[in-house]
């Protein structure tokens, strides 16, 4: 008799363990920056040397045969979000130069976020290729109903880059790469309503690094997407940036 019971013990332990399992919560706090009049595209350029970098090392689907070393910074001030990728890559391939072309199939990095800690209001996704183009969209209900950001809008997201383009052929050989670019929250808020983050504000957000279309493939993020395939438009599974 007590062995059926201790076997019964093991077994609902078991199954409430195994329900308890999910990804890991992820928080980055985001740093105010001091002085934002000199923004580069320097790794450690005007106080973002003591900034904590983001690794974008979990991925989706299964494991690449190339896995490129893949981080983010991110920092404010009273009027934008800023953010700085590098990436230590190869196979590096950059396609398309106009603005809202299908840049994710380029080697591409994007950030999705929620100006605030409730998704269901909508989120943003900006993505963008090692040369500077980007897509970015608003949107409601992943993948309906997308919102483009406007020409005008887009026009002020300050970008800098350290490749030019088009890259075709694919540059096969190591290539570090990093794109950094400066979102107004006036062209934020022309889409979203949300205040201007301050101390202890939080915003839902992650980061990712994709090449749908090199030769060899693969899909990364900071926070853990649970789902079996590569997919990016998962709200659910956003972190969260302390700021």
């Amino acid at each position: 008799m007590y062995n059926r019971y201790l076997l019964f013990a093991v077994i609902i332990c078991f199954i409430f363990s195994c329900s308890d399992e999910r990804p890991e919560k992820m928080i980055y706090n985001v740093t105010p920056l001091s002085d934002s009049s000199g923004f580069s595209n320097e790794w450690e350029d005007f106080g973002w040397k003591d900034i904590d970098a983001i690794n974008i090392d979990k991925f989706m689907g299964d494991k690449p045969s190339h896995f490129p070393l893949a981080q983010v910074k991110v920092a404010y001030d009273e009027n934008a979000i800023y953010v700085k990728f590098k990436v230590n890559d190869k196979y590096v391939k950059a396609i398309y130069t106009t603005n809202q072309d299908p840049v994710y199939k380029d080697s591409c990095v994007e950030f999705f976020f929620t100006p605030g800690e409730d998704v269901t209001k909508g989120y943003f996704n900006l993505e963008m290729n090692c040369i500077g183009t980007m897509l970015f969209h608003h949107q409601k209900i992943p993948r309906k109903n997308a919102v483009s950001i406007k020409k005008t809008d887009i026009d002020q997201v300050q970008v800098i880059t350290s490749l030019t383009g088009p890259i075709d052929p694919e540059r096969e050989e190591n290539v570090s790469w990093m794109v950094s670019y400066k979102i107004p929250f006036s062209v934020l808020r022309n889409y979203h309503n949300f205040e201007n983050p301050q101390t202890g504000t939080v915003w839902r957000a992650n980061f990712y690094k994709c090449a749908d279309d090199t030769s060899h493939p693969h899909w990364l993020t900071w926070a853990p997407i649970d789902n079996p395939s590569p997919d990016f438009h998962r709200p659910e599974f956003f972190g969260e940036l302390h700021f």
